[in-house]
């Protein structure tokens, strides 16, 4: 792809971004660039919507329709929007504190509207912008600075969660594997329903350097040693599973679209 068609996409006024140096948020924003250039998506009919976090700076680099919400709110606005306009492509990206914490009855309710928006949840087990605090992701016993002797509470699986709670279209991959993550979030763009692509993403920052992967090469190291594709999950015992990365495409499959429910329903209040 020429770099040229990507550039185009980016607002450079706003350059040097704001993420750590090595922060694995970059690879994600560049993963969706490349697939909305992919699929030929037009600025004026794309919008990107996003809450409060390292990860909701994204928008704000991405030269197309952007809203920056307030914190865990974001899905509630991009349904708005997408309400108002069905027509419009709707990307909201989240990080796992925005998306499962504070938003997490807007994320589960998104899921089993089925809307059309394309939900991208950039999942680093850490508040990293405000301080380093456990999320409902941080693994069990990692370090944090609300858990200084490791983190009890059971971790939220982001994908199972979306699964259960009706989306269409779910999946995981990392930022260790990017040509993964932008053929998931363009399958994901093109999917007619909510779908979710969670991308394991680092913070050597707030992570890291309290979890021994103080460097950005120490975590894409850590995530390509862990990760294990669904099909070989399946022959592995639990104990084999622990700390491991489960990537791959868990969801795909058809059912009614909430816009076009509704417009109907619409349609036929209005013909009675």
């Amino acid at each position: 792809m020429p770099s040229k068609e990507v550039y185009n996409w980016l607002r450079t006024r706003f350059f040097p971004h704001m993420w750590c140096p090595g922060c694995g948020h970059g690879i994600v924003m560049h993963a969706l660039i490349r697939a909305m250039v992919d699929l030929g998506l037009n600025k004026d009919e794309t919008v990107l919507a996003s809450g409060i976090g390292c990860s909701s700076r994204l928008p704000g680099y991405i030269d197309t329709c952007t809203i920056h919400t307030t914190h865990g709110r974001s899905l509630g606005f991009a349904t708005g929007i997408k309400m108002a306009k069905p027509e419009l492509t709707v990307i909201d990206v989240m990080g796992d504190g925005d998306c499962t914490a504070i938003g997490g009855n807007h994320f589960i309710h998104a899921c089993r509207r089925n809307i059309n928006i394309t939900a991208i949840v950039m999942n680093n087990n850490i508040y990293g912008m405000t301080g380093g605090q456990a999320s409902p992701t941080t693994p069990a016993g990692a370090l944090a600075t609300t858990a200084p002797y490791g983190a009890v509470d059971p971790t939220f699986d982001i994908c199972r969660l979306a699964e259960g709670a009706g989306a269409t279209f779910v999946a995981r991959t990392t930022i260790a594997n990017p040509k993964q993550a932008e053929k998931y979030i363009a399958d994901a763009i093109k999917h007619k329903g909510f779908s979710v692509v969670e991308v394991i993403s680092s913070c050597h920052t707030q992570f890291g350097r309290k979890n021994n992967r103080r460097t950005p090469i120490s975590n894409i190291e850590y995530l390509k040693g862990a990760s294990v594709t669904k099909e070989k999950a399946k022959g592995m015992s639990p104990e084999e599973l622990f700390g491991k990365i489960v990537v791959g495409e868990f969801v795909n499959k058809v059912a009614p679209e909430y816009t076009e429910q509704y417009l109907e329903m619409s349609k036929k209040v209005r013909e009675s």
